[in-house]
């Protein structure tokens, strides 16, 4: 399964990076394959490990913020490994086809 989540603080004012790094922080520190971008980190794994990750990423942010938002979107399909560079290789193999 993939997961892209998203992790913020609530009432810390508008500059969250640091609060951002202690979540991303505990998804690089799991060893299951993860990016992350401007606006998700994104987490491929089995549920249980997934979710736990989430849940401590979330608990990193909760330590220094009393409120924390949470976003979540989850592709949930069995025998898929290797997702988070499959779907953008494929993507990417369209595009290629349109240049040529």
């Amino acid at each position: 399964m993939i997961v892209a989540f998203s992790v913020s603080p609530l009432g810390v004012g508008e500059d969250v990076g640091e609060y951002v790094a202690d979540a991303v922080r505990v998804v690089r520190e799991s060893g299951l394959p993860n990016r992350t971008d401007a606006m998700f980190t994104s987490i491929e794994g089995e549920w249980d490990e997934v979710m736990d990750v989430v849940k401590r990423a979330v608990a990193a942010v909760e330590e220094r913020a009393g409120r924390v938002s949470l976003v979540l979107k989850a592709d949930i399909r069995q025998g898929v490994t290797d997702g988070l560079t499959s779907k953008v290789d494929t993507v990417e193999r369209y595009l290629a086809e349109d240049r040529d």
